[in-house]
């Protein structure tokens, strides 16, 4: 039987799910898997900033790790635990040059035996699930043979039992992240043979899924399915998903009245000096293909950004929605 926890999420994504993105995205469903974006330990170690905190109604969620050094791992892992989180994820698979010149992210799929001692540290210390996040090669090291030896090391010497993979592989030289995300061409294949191989694994898949149709698809091989881009692009994928997948006796939510769910939360985090526009920029897409729409969406980027801009901004613009 699948574990329900890992059979939606939404991916860890850069300058998007963010603590005000997430407490969004729980307004939608209280049953997808969150992820924060990668944080790096450095970041947690020597930054004077709180990279650890979160809402409370996020849950469950997990912590995206970012590193390549054990010690420093265990550590941030110990206290992403003490803080509550539900789960860690560490990261294998991002192809940024700023990750590359850290030597973390998809470089380390080349350090499979690195990788397998990172997550034994982290388990080592911790009592929540520890997952990695990783693509299905790099570079010219795309054959299903370095896969398999990939996760064959991570899962035994680790001990890990939990694979987020993207079915392309990581370009490490030559194009962004952002062009990752489209080359080269996605191939699920390798990712439903390495569930056959490793029956005894969790085994969840990412990259290019726009549909719960297509999500049914891929759990027919897999035992989850992890969605990015497309659920920032179109939220309301999310409101159905607890009715869809989890079979949620609970209607799916009105997106006017979600909107209006925010107003407490935006209240108290504008009282802390928080923009307006750092919380409406995750829910602009949320009337995506409604009427009004983009009228919704052209109120709130002119004038959520004003110094004293506040929910009235959000209820003007909920009058262009019909």
């Amino acid at each position: 039987m699948k574990n329900k926890l890992y059979l939606f999420s939404v991916a860890p994504m850069m300058d998007k799910t963010d603590r005000h993105c997430r407490y969004f995205y729980r307004k939608l469903s209280r049953q997808a898997l969150l992820y924060t974006e990668m944080i790096t330990t450095n970041a947690i170690i020597h930054s004077k900033k709180d990279f650890l905190i979160y809402n409370k109604e996020e849950h469950p969620l997990v912590l995206q790790l970012g590193g390549n050094n054990p010690k420093d791992l265990a550590y941030c892992a110990k206290l992403a635990e003490q803080r509550g989180y539900d789960e860690l994820n560490f990261n294998v698979g991002c192809p940024s040059q700023r990750v590359q010149n850290g030597f973390f992210g998809a470089y380390l799929m080349n350090k499979a035996h690195l990788v397998a001692d990172i997550v034994k540290a982290m388990r080592d210390v911790v009592s929540i699930p520890v997952t990695i996040k990783t693509r299905i090669g790099i570079n010219d090291q795309d054959s299903y043979d370095f896969l398999y030896n990939f996760i064959d090391i991570v899962s035994r010497q680790g001990e890990c039992n939990n694979f987020i993979i993207h079915a392309r592989k990581a370009l490490l030289t030559g194009f962004s992240p952002k062009e990752n995300r489209d080359i080269p061409l996605l191939d699920y294949t390798p990712v439903y043979q390495i569930k056959k191989d490793f029956s005894h694994i969790n085994i969840i898949i990412n990259g290019g899924i726009k549909t719960i149709e297509q999500v049914k698809i891929h759990l027919q091989y897999v035992d989850g399915v992890m969605i990015g881009r497309e659920v920032y692009q179109n939220p309301s994928i999310l409101a159905n998903i607890d009715r869809e997948l989890f079979k949620s006796t609970t209607g799916v939510p009105n997106n006017i009245e979600v909107v209006r769910s925010l107003y407490p939360y935006i209240e108290r985090e504008l009282s802390k000096g928080t923009y307006l526009n750092h919380i409406t920029r995750h829910i602009m897409n949320l009337f995506h293909g409604a009427n009004g729409a983009r009228h919704w969406r052209r109120h709130l980027s002119e004038n959520a950004h004003k110094l004293e801009s506040g929910v009235k901004i959000l209820e003007e613009a909920l009058r262009f929605i019909n």
